[in-house]
């Protein structure tokens, strides 16, 4: 169950009336400031041998980074059925690029645990940043995708990837059905070996829509040349955004609502964020930048601030200000609500699970609310 702690709760009085063990609730939550809480925080109340099932029978799935803390990752790899290592690079002249880090120990330990790994295919610069100059180079050439899709295929045989994951963004408009005769094409030759391929698409509510992130992107089409579409159903708010919601559950909805209508749902992959994030206020356009924050963090921050959170119930999620060596803040985060909500939206639309954004805070609750069912 999920408590909502209120004024003059304590651990023992909660654990009192639940019959949890203050130390339990302690753990399942990851309290950082154990003898406090704030009004408003929601807890996860697990008894003694209970165990979460939220996502019983859907995927779930979580992006890390090759630099990920290995007690986060094992923390939240028995809840997976799918890790996704971020990333994989190319050139422009179509020669694939590994991670700088090793990847090769997160494999093994997905493998050990049951959980697929997979590759993740972007676009990025030596800078680090998508650029689509690249994607316009790789999918007007097909020798180039030949090429890449030659060192993919071997890639993954010898680190035992079980498919691929193509987050291309920015894509040009002229170049929107190229990048899907390509994803059409890697998933027809990845396919040939018996694996998967996805695609990671920004979110969007119209064919109409207009902006770089979206203009490039065809729900349809990729639907049809992928076995999944990943909707990155956040960053509504983000860092040089103004305070809100980094994934406002009737933004997401919209989102989900208008995919459903270019892709079957159990093709469908609902994105979700494990992060926050803090703005100093007052906001300025262009100016201010919030600083991205775990979920557990920022729990922490409102303790220790004596903030109580407050719950926005259109966008369901988890809010609080505090002031700081005289500078007000707003923080946005997720919390056992928000992802449930996220997770009721999966079931709702028949959707076929639900990905995170990314593994590399801890954030023990939710996993544990998962469960370990996973497929």
């Amino acid at each position: 169950m999920i408590y909502v702690v209120k004024s003059g709760d304590t651990l023992q009085k909660i654990s009192d009336e639940t019959r949890i063990p203050v130390q339990k609730i302690i753990a399942d939550n990851q309290l950082i400031y154990s003898e406090r809480l704030v009004p408003g925080q929601a807890l996860l109340l697990l008894g003694e041998g209970e165990e979460g099932d939220l996502a019983q029978g859907y995927l779930t799935a979580g992006y890390a980074y090759p630099f990920i803390d290995p007690p986060v990752l094992e923390e939240a790899l028995p809840s997976l059925g799918r890790l996704l290592v971020f990333s994989y690079g190319f050139t422009f002249e179509g020669d694939l690029v590994p991670p700088r880090q090793d990847d090769c120990w997160m494999a093994e330990r997905a493998a050990e645990m049951n959980v697929e790994p997979w590759m993740v295919l972007t676009p990025f610069s030596s800078e680090g940043a998508f650029n689509n100059q690249l994607i316009r180079v790789l999918v007007e050439n097909e020798e180039l995708q030949d090429r890449l899709t030659a060192q993919m295929l071997e890639m993954m045989e010898r680190k035992g990837y079980r498919g691929v994951d193509i987050d291309f963004e920015y894509i040009l408009p002229e170049n929107k059905e190229q990048y899907v005769q390509f994803v059409g094409k890697v998933k027809q030759r990845m396919g040939k070996s018996g694996y998967q391929v996805t695609v990671a698409a920004a979110p969007k509510t119209s064919d109409r829509q207009r902006g770089i992130l979206v203009e490039g992107v065809d729900y349809a089409k990729l639907g049809e040349n992928a076995d999944a579409v990943f909707l990155m159903t956040y960053e509504w708010g983000y860092t040089y955004g103004p305070p809100m919601a980094v994934a406002p559950l009737d933004k997401v909805r919209e989102v989900v609502e208008y995919a459903l209508t270019r892709i079957p749902p159990e093709k469908i992959i609902l994105g979700i964020p494990n992060y926050g994030y803090d703005w100093p206020l007052p906001y300025e356009r262009g100016i201010t930048r919030a600083r991205s924050i775990g979920n557990e963090e920022a729990v922490g921050i409102a303790v220790e601030n004596g903030a109580s959170v407050e719950y926005a119930e259109v966008s369901q999620s988890p809010w609080f200000t505090y002031r700081k060596n005289g500078m007000e803040h707003v923080v946005w985060f997720e919390d056992v609500r928000s992802i449930r909500a996220k997770w009721e939206l999966v079931r709702e639309y028949g959707l076929s699970g639900a990905g995170y954004w990314n593994l590399m805070r801890p954030f023990s609750a939710n996993w544990l609310m998962l469960g370990t069912d996973r497929r």
